[in-house]
């Protein structure tokens, strides 16, 4: 896939970044609803994203951090801190990029959170707050799945 470039609302942070895959995800969690003021569109990154400017960083669970200009609050990208398989996913804020839009929206998170209002076409995975939080949930040997 081609590097996308992106901006916060600002232009202070300046991003790029390479999907990992084609699609996008929507996340209806009480975080993201609170962060986003609606849901969270996002794309998974490949790793070597950079971003350059005032960037700030807030620990907002046990597994992950969340990422926003430090001058107009822009949401930049949702990263999974927790050690294991998916420790340094990062999750980047498909609004920041005129191109990402292109992709297909494949995935809905916390679908039992979403407001009644939303709606989207078509068909996509979709996952309940219990089948989300079971990923992070320790295995029997202790570790994240």
């Amino acid at each position: 896939m081609s590097e996308l470039k992106g901006q916060c609302m600002c232009g202070a942070v300046t991003v790029t970044a390479t999907p990992a895959k084609p699609t996008l995800g929507a996340c209806h969690c009480d975080m993201c609803r609170r962060w986003t003021s609606s849901m969270l569109v996002s794309f998974p990154s490949e790793p070597g994203y950079a971003a350059l400017g005032p960037v700030k960083t807030y620990a907002s669970s046990d597994w992950a951090e969340r990422a926003f200009c430090g001058e107009c609050g822009s949401a930049l990208w949702y990263r999974i801190t927790l050690p294991g398989e998916m420790h340094g996913q990062t999750q980047m804020a498909a609004g920041l990029f005129e191109n990402a839009g292109g992709n297909a929206l494949k995935l809905e998170l916390f679908i039992d959170k979403k407001p009644e209002g939303y709606a989207f076409e078509g068909e996509r995975r979709q996952m309940t707050e219990a089948e989300v939080m079971a990923m992070y949930a320790p295995s029997e040997e202790g570790d994240t799945q």
